[in-house]
């Protein structure tokens, strides 16, 4: 069976064959991106379905797993969640539109502002994320889970040898 990395490579190797060599990182990158589009497309449609938008979303998510009382400061916020600096303050101002966020006072320094999960916030995430880990489950239903394990594995020392090794 081949894919179309496997396209890739075999046609780089027609037009330069001295790179054939060469090119076995793209065995691994050219995969990773195409799986990172065919997932984030599917995660897109799963999110809009509820509603939000994928970068909502993350927010939402990042927002619940911190845990009681669901309220990070901006800077805590930027480096849980997969969201850019740049990108967060709209988003917060869309998402605070719709009621899933508010932006509280901190009760000990007035000058820092932290993001809070409202009530609608936490029925819209419970809802959102249960149909995210069943279309996740969905895209991976023709994959072996031994598969699937192995494939997670090999990434994870991947990403540790890269250096990324934690959220923050």
């Amino acid at each position: 069976m081949s894919d179309a990395v496997d396209a890739i490579i075999g046609q780089w190797a027609k037009e330069r064959p001295e790179v054939v060599g060469d090119l076995w990182p793209v065995e691994l990158f050219g995969r990773i991106q195409r799986l990172a589009r065919v997932v984030d497309r599917s995660a897109k449609a799963a999110a809009a379905a509820h509603g939000v938008e994928h970068g909502e979303f993350d927010v939402l998510t990042t927002l619940q797993r911190s845990g009681p009382p669901y309220t990070l400061t901006a800077g805590a916020f930027i480096k849980a969640s997969m969201v850019t600096s740049g990108a967060i303050t709209n988003r917060i101002d869309r998402m605070e539109a719709k009621g899933l966020v508010e932006r509280v006072r901190d009760g000990d320094d007035r000058r820092t502002i932290k993001i809070r999960l409202t009530d609608h916030g936490h029925e819209v995430t419970r809802a959102a994320f249960a149909d995210h880990l069943a279309n996740y489950a969905h895209l991976l239903v023709d994959v072996d889970r031994d598969q699937v394990d192995r494939a997670a594995e090999g990434l994870r020392h991947v990403l540790e040898t890269l250096g990324d090794t934690s959220i923050g």
